[in-house]
């Protein structure tokens, strides 16, 4: 059964934090909590924790489209190919926040991904989820939770969360009530920024 773990965003306790980072260290999985939707996630460089992450969410892995969630913008350089200057101002203009950018993925992504030629980066404006991955010192790989309820497409509660999900991950946080609008997604490995979902981000300022 999951450990349910309560941080808070405000001030993410350090102990809490390090239990949660030996969890992934040792491939287990996570639920967490972003500025967005609740996610489901693993450390990107373990690849038996990526074939459980695929097989809840009934995909192929090397099929699979998920994203990074990095603590700064240090991180995404490991993955992303040298990006122009406009689009590493309108990263740092909007970064953390709740958006995913599609950018072009490198030679140094993880085996199972060598085949993508894009990635979805995150960082998220939420204290805990990056100081995990700050912790755990490389990012970790992210997908929303959806709920079976036909009214609201994410789950929100983390203790309904904990009851769904207890036999099936390691680690549920409790970082308060989530929200039910995901990321905005940009496309931005081409000329021009394209909306692929609007969600919680603006996107005028594209």
């Amino acid at each position: 059964m999951a450990q349910f773990v309560k941080i808070y965003n405000d001030n993410p306790n350090e102990a809490a934090i390090k239990k949660v980072v030996d969890v992934l260290r040792n491939g287990g999985i996570i639920i967490y909590p972003t500025d967005t939707v609740y996610g489901l996630g693993c450390d990107i460089t373990n690849t038996k924790a990526l074939e459980r992450v695929a097989k809840l969410k009934g995909i192929k892995l090397e099929k699979a489209n998920l994203s990074f969630i990095c603590y700064d913008l240090s991180h995404i350089s490991d993955y992303v190919k040298q990006i122009d200057t406009s689009t590493f101002k309108l990263l740092k203009r909007t970064l953390p926040g709740p958006y995913t950018f599609i950018l072009p993925g490198n030679n140094d992504l993880p085996k199972v991904f060598k085949n993508k030629k894009t990635v979805g980066i995150r960082v998220p404006d939420n204290n805990i989820i990056r100081a995990i991955v700050n912790e755990l010192g490389n990012p970790i790989i992210s997908t929303s939770i959806h709920d079976e309820d036909e009214v609201l497409e994410y789950s929100t509660d983390p203790e309904l969360i904990f009851e769904k999900w207890q036999n099936l991950v390691d680690v549920v946080i409790d970082g308060g009530y989530g929200d039910n609008t995901p990321s905005t997604v940009i496309d931005l490995s081409g000329y021009e920024p394209v909306v692929i979902r609007e969600g919680k981000g603006d996107i005028d300022i594209f």
